[in-house]
């Protein structure tokens, strides 16, 4: 079962955990099995937010809402269940100065 782990840290947290050590994490993961794709993301104020209304699109710079953490990159793992893939979260590195959300990857159906 997928799930994405979602790392969200402070502003001035982003650079806490050297990105080697990120690197690691992931690497690690890759061979055990778990890892299905990684990639730390630029700062938010390099963001763009697009809606679509009424057919028109609209572009707004900056992030889709304002919050204190940030969205700063992301796991998408291969784990069992749940259980597992808390497990696996709780070894992101960035875990230690921010937070990593767990959610489900929810399959499409045509």
């Amino acid at each position: 079962m997928k799930f994405v782990a979602l790392v969200y840290l402070e502003d001035e947290k982003l650079r806490a955990v050297p990105d080697s050590e990120c690197m690691a994490c992931g690497n690690g993961f890759r061979e055990s099995g778990l890892l299905v794709a990684a990639e730390a993301l630029q700062p938010v104020d390099t963001a763009s937010t697009v809606r679509v209304r009424n057919g028109r699109v609209m572009v707004t710079d900056g992030p889709f809402a304002e919050t204190k953490e940030q969205l700063a990159g992301f796991y998408l793992i291969d784990a069992r269940d749940l259980n597992e893939a808390i497990q696996v979260a709780s070894k992101i590195p960035p875990a230690r100065e921010g937070s990593v959300e767990v959610r489900p990857v929810r399959e499409l159906t045509p």
